[in-house]
């Protein structure tokens, strides 16, 4: 098998000896390393690739972007960098990708991963790994490692080990991305879950492999229901059953804990004119953290404490008028076949009759934007069952079906 190569990429005014380490430890994993020096200073050796090099995929010199705000600088190299990364992955002249960093390496790094597709090997190592990394993630499948000790001054005693274990890591996770996937030769039917509606999701899939089709479920964490938009961008799904839409209410109340990490939910598979059914499933309620993270207009509301993490919040009748417009506003643009599919009884298992947040009285909202505002040729249908019914769970499959070709 030819050797995996994996690209390191560091500030290397700050993090040289941490780089060179790194590179070191590939090659003894049987790896071969390329350094990106992604950083604005002036202080290390230059890199395989320098920081002029990459500042100049903006058209800018290093100086120039010291003088720019630091966000835009920073998001200048790590676009560049990405840019040589994915021309290098296209080219097959890289299978991974390692980075170290603190604050500004690991945003840097992050963006220039980010331009990369899910499959690859993506690995940070980073002061901040232990926090929150949703901001650098996003809808990648970038992996976070936390480094424990401040990577200042070199490999020491406590990073050297785990410098050395990541390096082996990657080459490990580069060698495997070398071996193409196995291909799926069914058509391919994402399918959107939460808890709360997980007995629908999981009798729909069920009717839908027996039907010959393969499903993916993403849950609605605002991740990975973008995470699900891009792979139907890039061609890996064919088709979706929408059952779990909680995702655009991040987009009408931000601290929603699942507001998409991109902007435009419901767009991906109207853009490719792949088919889709779309239910309202878990649009009842707002999820925030644990009960102390309720914002405090909202603390009047019915709740339901679904762990001490998450908690979901009733959401109004004129909240789920502006939900209505807006998924009637996007589903209008499809070019691909689209169906409508509302359960009138509840739609997930705390919004079903005898569940803490029923309300159809209050959901009758979101059913009158989209009467008013669909486009005449998208099918809707309402129907006097609750999401996780088992008959709506085969109705919902049952539609996707009709408008799906043969399986393959």
């Amino acid at each position: 098998m030819p050797t995996p190569i994996v690209a390191v990429l560091a500030t290397l005014d700050t993090k040289q000896a941490e780089a060179d380490y790194l590179a070191e430890q590939i090659r003894t994993a049987g790896g071969t390393p390329r350094i990106l020096d992604i950083g604005l200073g002036t202080g290390g050796r230059a890199g395989d690739v320098g920081n002029e090099e990459i500042a100049g995929r903006s058209a800018h010199t290093v100086a120039e972007l010291r003088q720019s705000p630091r966000h835009v600088a920073m998001q200048e190299m790590g676009h560049g960098a990405g840019e040589i990364l994915r021309q290098w992955y296209e080219a097959g002249g890289v299978h991974g990708v390692i980075a170290v960093g603190g604050n500004q390496g690991t945003a840097i790094a992050s963006i220039a991963m980010r331009e990369l597709p899910i499959g690859p090997a993506k690995l940070i190592i980073s002061t901040v790994a232990s926090g929150n990394v949703r901001q650098y993630v996003l809808d990648s499948d970038i992996t976070m490692q936390f480094s424990v000790a401040d990577l200042l001054g070199g490999p020491n005693v406590v990073t050297r080990d785990i410098l050395r274990r990541s390096a082996a890591g990657v080459v490990a996770m580069a060698a495997a991305a070398m071996t193409p996937p196995e291909p799926e030769s069914r058509t391919v039917v994402a399918i959107t879950a939460f808890g709360n509606t997980e007995p629908a999701v999981v009798a729909a899939m069920t009717h839908l492999e027996q039907a010959g089709y393969a499903c993916v479920p993403f849950h609605a964490s605002g991740a990975c229901g973008s995470a699900m938009e891009r792979l139907i961008d890039e061609g890996t799904i064919d088709a979706v059953l929408d059952l779990t839409t909680h995702e655009v209410l991040g987009e009408i109340e931000p601290r929603d804990i699942y507001a998409p990490v991109r902007p435009g939910r419901l767009r991906a598979a109207g853009r490719r004119g792949a088919p889709q059914v779309v239910v309202p499933g878990g649009l009842e309620y707002f999820c925030f953290g644990g009960v102390e993270t309720i914002p405090t207009e909202y603390r009047d509301r019915p709740t339901h404490i679904h762990n001490p993490y998450n908690t979901n919040v009733r959401t109004s009748a004129e909240e789920l008028r502006q939900a209505g417009e807006l998924v009637a506003a996007r589903l209008n643009e499809a070019t691909g076949p689209v169906a409508v599919l509302i359960p009138t009884l509840g739609w997930s298992g705390v919004g079903s009759p005898g569940g803490i947040l029923h309300s159809p009285a209050t959901n009758q909202a979101f059913i009158d934007a989209l009467r008013d505002q669909l486009a005449d040729h998208i099918r809707l249908e309402q129907h006097a069952l609750a999401i996780n019914d088992p008959e709506f769970a085969e109705l919902a499959a049952r539609t996707l079906i009709d408008l799906l070709p043969a399986p393959r």
